[in-house]
């Protein structure tokens, strides 16, 4: 499996632990976030995730940044998206098993680092559980 994964400048501490957790889990990684603390624009960070995403380039992807909600409005404007954002790992689990979510957006500000890796790993470790969700999935498209 190869992740993309993206941050904002609130995000970048958590993405570099993550990207270690993953490696740890035999995840290739592409980072397409800011390196620095740094104020950046979210969305030149989302955009070029979403883009992956959609083009294969990557599987999936991770988005961080200090609420989550910028990147996850950004995100969404791409029809190839279903960008879940998560404060818990229940939340993790089931933005992956309901809503078959291919980027997993976390709020780094509002919650741990041993929460946000609790999510990742929800959040990879649950399949999609079709049926009566995937009809929903289906009707998301304009």
């Amino acid at each position: 499996m190869k992740l993309g994964i993206c941050n904002d400048h609130a995000g970048v501490d958590y993405k570099n632990r993550l990207v270690q957790l993953l490696r740890d889990r035999g995840i290739e990684v592409q980072n397409f976030g800011t390196d620095t603390s740094d104020s950046v624009d979210y969305p030149d960070y989302a955009h070029r995730l979403a883009k992956a995403v959609e083009d294969g380039s990557v599987d999936r992807g991770i988005a961080l940044c200090g609420t989550g909600n910028g990147m996850a409005i950004t995100l969404n404007k791409h029809q190839g998206i279903r960008a879940g954002l998560a404060w818990a790992p229940e939340i993790g689990e089931l933005v992956s098993r309901h809503n078959n979510a291919n980027v997993l957006v976390l709020p780094a500000r509002f919650i741990s680092f041993e929460t946000a890796a609790a999510i990742v790993n929800a959040w990879l470790d649950t399949p999609f559980e079709g049926g009566r969700h995937q009809c929903r999935i289906d009707k998301i498209p304009l």
